[in-house]
């Protein structure tokens, strides 16, 4: 029961990030959480440890947790290796394409439109990095989709900190013609088109906007205990 209490504060608080509620630099107040979600703070102690593991969050002696704040030279880090294994991942999806796996892509991308329609910039957001893990999914690579789960999770604290304007559309774009590339069986389209997009991406970026910040109240209130 622990440890699954455990994950699921784990995973409240990664989604709360993603999705750009929880902002770089917050202060994650161990007891504020502990009465959030009704635990001990132990447990609220063995989540954030799990949290700063994989990056999203920094643990300071004496003085706490915060939502990380990724440095400039991390961010250029992270899409070098975004670049690297997302290409990889174009070439290996297309040795085993099926139409099924085509039509699951096609069905991600017509969710994204109807979030962008909707305005709903939480499952927006939460869709555009999907698309690149459901990659990864289709294939049946499960650690390729952790992996990029968890790089996914660092670039939404970048894009937030460094994204001078909202490239949403423009990303659900550049999936639909990633998707085109994929199912037209057009190899070095898909791999030129997937480089292109991160590249888009990173280019978006500026490096000397003011940190944003956030409240820890108005984002849990968002998060069902």
């Amino acid at each position: 029961m622990e440890t699954s209490t455990t994950g699921f504060i784990v995973e409240s608080l990664t989604r709360a990030i993603v999705e750009h509620r929880l902002l770089p630099g917050t202060k994650l107040a161990e007891q504020k959480l502990a009465d959030h979600f009704g635990v001990s703070r132990t447990l609220v102690r063995q989540a954030l440890f799990q949290l700063s593991q994989n990056r999203l969050i920094r643990l300071e002696p004496a003085r706490g947790a915060f939502v990380a704040t990724p440095s400039v030279e991390e961010a250029r880090q992270v899409f070098a290796v975004r670049r690297m294994l997302e290409a990889e991942m174009v070439r290996a999806f297309m040795a085993q394409k099926t139409p099924a796996k085509i039509r699951a892509l096609k069905a991600h991308i017509a969710a994204e439109q109807k979030a962008m329609e909707r305005e709903d910039v939480g499952q927006r957001t939460e869709l555009l990095a999907d698309f690149h893990v459901r990659i990864a999914e289709l294939m049946g690579n499960e650690v390729l989709a952790q992996l990029l789960g968890e790089l996914l999770s660092r670039c939404a604290l970048i894009t937030l900190m460094y994204q001078s304007t909202t490239a949403a559309a423009h990303s659900h774009e550049e999936h639909e013609a990633i998707v085109a590339a994929l199912a037209g069986s057009d190899t070095a389209a898909a791999v030129l088109l997937m480089q292109q997009h991160l590249d888009n991406v990173e280019a978006g970026l500026t490096f000397d906007r003011d940190l944003p910040t956030n409240d820890l109240s108005m984002a849990l209130s968002a998060i069902a205990p």
